[in-house]
């Protein structure tokens, strides 16, 4: 009798410690066994500053080296555009940023909200399917800050003053809005005033000083700052909400989506004392040790909370390294932040939207994998679509393609995406397919020599560039005058996709402006007119 007691109670004690390892499972998973997903999008990081995509590099990345070596690394990842805004705006809505009222350039910290509140985002998307969701970071999306005196406000502007918003009012047509259930931070980049951190659409701490401009490495741009708001400190708080959020959120049976949009390495470049002159280069390799330090830390708090397994992970930057990191000195010393590719942050070349792309899940990615599929940073969208059952309908992720049969890395014999379509800063277009890209305008297209100003006083140029990426990464030599047939078939290719409203199968949808969609027909219809204003 006794014996047959003690063997009930290790059964039962058996059961239990079963029950508890479940639970701890549903627990890490959520519901449905959906992964927890975190995207992490570092600002103005070039594809070169990590050693996993750059041997020669002369910054040390051990942290994000070891995320490589653990997931997937992609050596043809794209941005949808070289500039921040843009790229943020495709990231959320899975749709290439030039069908938005924003054609060109970027908004300000005091922009009005763009992504309108009916626009399935990232957020409204995986909410929809059960999952807690938070943005941490730089918004630079524009939200619509309350006005003191409304009745003088002209609706047709896009930017308020410093001087005519109420800080003591809410923020409106924001992240919560837009299907984040917490949302924490700053309007614009770091060198974007107004300086103050919103807390689900509340101001935290009320300006009490002015920051004045700056013109050095540490660049920003005066205006009114919030008491609580260190500049330096901007992104190890932003990192320590995060890891405070997944450590919370681990715990609970919802699986959870978190955003965080870092505000660096781009300006200001703030490396705090304990990384100032690690990187033996200057700030802003600094500057990046420092963030990759910061990603150890956001990995080991996922690990610790038992999560590891059933998180998706990714780790983007939004488009090339920008001019203010000094290019000049980082050559001097060895580094080149765009690796073998030409251009930086705002160019139409490589440089300006190639950036790096880890992604980490070890439930469906084999460590140590390599893709070099071309895939674009709108692509997140429909696979977190896949992954948790969501029917993306015709007005939704127009852009976007399932990277998840990439995760498997085996063989394909037909490439994801048709074609990809790249953007610059002044509303200039490409078109890559393969190894062929075709770009409409005869210069850089954004800050690079030779600038938009520059080619308008060299006649020598031509019109249109093509470039084949295979032998010719470093885009050096045009070919567009002995591919014709090439040139002809990758312009109307980028016709469709513009009179489409959509670049993928499906039911063609209207891009936000009707002007625009018939300027940039116009534009592509004639190599002659390739380099016109495409301005809304």
């Amino acid at each position: 009798m006794h014996i047959k007691t003690k063997k009930k109670g290790i059964v039962i004690l058996f059961v239990g410690l079963m029950l508890s390892v479940s639970c701890n499972r549903a627990h890490s998973t959520g519901n449905d066994g959906f992964p927890n997903i975190i995207v992490v999008l570092a600002d103005d990081l070039g594809y070169g500053d990590l050693s996993s995509f750059n041997p020669n590099s002369g910054i040390q990345t051990p942290h994000l080296d070891k995320m490589a070596t653990e997931g997937m690394r992609f050596t043809d990842a794209h941005t949808s555009s070289s500039v921040c805004t843009p790229t943020r705006y495709g990231l959320l809505t899975g749709r290439y940023n030039w069908r938005s009222r924003l054609k060109q350039g970027v908004l300000s910290g005091k922009s009005k909200a763009l992504i309108p509140g009916e626009r399935t985002t990232l957020a409204s998307m995986l909410k929809r399917a059960g999952y807690h969701t938070a943005f941490i970071g730089k918004w630079h999306l524009g939200w619509d800050w309350a006005i003191e005196d409304s009745t003088r406000f002209d609706e047709t502007r896009w930017n308020v003053a410093d001087h005519e918003i109420d800080f003591s009012a809410p923020v409106t047509n924001g992240p919560n809005q837009l299907g984040f259930d917490y949302a924490y931070g700053h309007a614009g980049s770091l060198d974007m005033s107004p300086y103050v951190y919103v807390e689900n659409g509340k101001v935290t701490a009320l300006p009490d000083r002015k920051t004045v401009g700056n013109d050095y490495q540490g660049f920003w741009r005066e205006g009114p700052t919030g008491s609580d708001f260190i500049h330096k400190e901007v992104t190890p708080n932003f990192f320590r909400r995060s890891m405070k959020y997944i450590r919370e959120q681990s715990a609970e049976k919802a699986p959870f989506f978190l955003y965080l949009a870092l505000p660096s390495p781009h300006t200001p470049i703030l490396p705090t004392e304990p990384w100032q002159g690690k990187s033996g280069l200057n700030p802003y390799g600094d500057f990046v040790m420092m963030i990759d330090a910061y990603m150890g830390e956001l990995m080991k708090t996922i690990e610790e909370a038992g999560i590891e397994e059933h998180t998706l992970i990714f780790f983007i930057s939004d488009n090339g390294c920008s001019p203010r990191a000094d290019f000049a000195l980082l050559k001097e010393k060895g580094h080149r932040p765009s690796f073998i590719f030409r251009g930086y942050k705002a160019d139409i070349f490589e440089g300006g939207h190639r950036v790096p792309f880890i992604a980490k899940w070890p439930e469906r990615i084999r460590p140590g994998s390599v893709c070099h599929e071309i895939i674009c940073t709108t692509d997140i969208f429909r696979t977190l679509a896949g992954i948790t059952g969501y029917t993306v309908a015709d007005n939704e992720g127009e852009d976007s393609y399932d990277l998840a049969p990439l995760f498997e890395a085996t063989p394909r014999t037909t490439p994801l995406r048709e074609a990809t379509v790249h953007h610059s800063i002044n509303g200039s277009f490409a078109i890559r397919q393969g190894d062929w890209k075709l770009i409409m305008c005869p210069g850089s297209g954004g800050w690079s020599s030779p600038t938009p100003q520059e080619c308008q006083k060299l006649d020598s140029l031509p019109e249109i560039q093509l470039y084949n990426l295979r032998t010719d990464p470093g885009e050096t030599t045009n070919l567009e005058a002995e591919q014709p047939t090439r040139v002809k078939a990758l312009k109307a290719l980028l016709i469709r996709y513009i009179q489409d409203g959509r670049s993928t199968p499906g039911k063609p949808q209207a891009n936000d402006s009707i002007d625009f969609q018939w300027t940039q027909v116009q534009f592509a219809s004639s190599a002659s007119s390739a380099s016109s204003d495409h301005n809304p």
